[in-house]
């Protein structure tokens, strides 16, 4: 019986430490696996934003991919001319963002976790290719239950203007 119960503990012990000791990367990207899945909703722009996607329904599709070590985000709008993809990936105990954007750039993003678990905020990191046509600078993720969850992107218009577009996405699938 005392052998059972030092056991016991051990695995206790264990399990904590494995629960505990996850870091706000790993917590991010468990978050965003909860997203798997097909949604559709409607973009809201700026009245002033001239974007094809202006009060259109898009279609957002992500996935895990590689063995569950990426989520891929693909994100189609009817008549819109680009279909971007973003890859979601840890890089030790950071979550980061890659979006491959119609811009012919692709900037970085890396993530924050808010505490109630509710929100994933990616701040912008850096940037590979051109910027004469501007890039994605900042990207919000809110969960609001298993079906329903919004999405706020920040793209940075040539001169440092910044155009954002809010997606509220219901899932289909």
């Amino acid at each position: 019986m005392k052998a059972l119960r030092v056991l016991f503990c051990g695995v206790l012990i264990a399990v904590c430490s494995v629960a505990f000791g996850q870091t706000n990367g790993q917590k991010s990207f468990d978050e965003m696996k909860a997203l798997t899945g097909a949604w559709q909703g409607a973009v809201t722009l700026p009245p002033d934003a001239g974007h094809d996607m202006a009060g259109k329904t898009v279609q957002v599709t992500l996935r895990t991919t590689s063995s569950g070590n990426a989520i891929m985000h693909e994100m189609k709008s009817e008549g819109a001319k680009d279909d971007p993809i973003t890859m979601l990936y840890l890089d030790g105990d950071r979550l980061l963002l890659t979006h491959y954007c119609d811009a012919g750039n692709r900037p970085r993003m890396v993530a924050k976790s808010s505490a109630d678990g509710k929100t994933v905020e990616f701040e912008f990191l850096d940037l590979a290719g051109s910027n004469d046509h501007g890039h994605m600078a900042h990207a919000v993720f809110t969960f609001i239950d298993a079906d329903h969850h919004t999405e706020d992107w920040t793209y940075m218009m040539p001169g440092d203007k910044p155009m954002k577009a809010h997606f509220e996405l219901e899932r289909v699938k």
